[in-house]
């Protein structure tokens, strides 16, 4: 997959195609190409890699201090 992103931001960058026409021949909006541009500039063909869909962590997740807190208080 990151090698059709690399070779449909090269057609835009390198060939001068547009990105509606590259978008189309790709089947991607445009929004996904211009998206995959700016991964690119930011960080080259390793900005383009699959990434993981894995959340970084668990925002609901309690701090072990307010957990501790929580279980002291209700042994009180």
């Amino acid at each position: 997959m990151a090698e059709q992103r690399y070779q449909a931001v090269l057609a835009v960058i390198k060939d001068g195609r547009t990105v509606t026409e590259v978008a189309a021949a790709v089947g991607v909006s445009r929004q996904t190409l211009h998206a995959w541009l700016g991964k690119y500039e930011a960080g080259g063909l390793e900005g383009l890699a699959d990434g993981s869909h894995r959340p970084a962590g668990h925002p609901r997740q309690m701090s072990a201090s307010v957990e501790v807190a929580v279980l002291e208080a209700r042994r009180a």
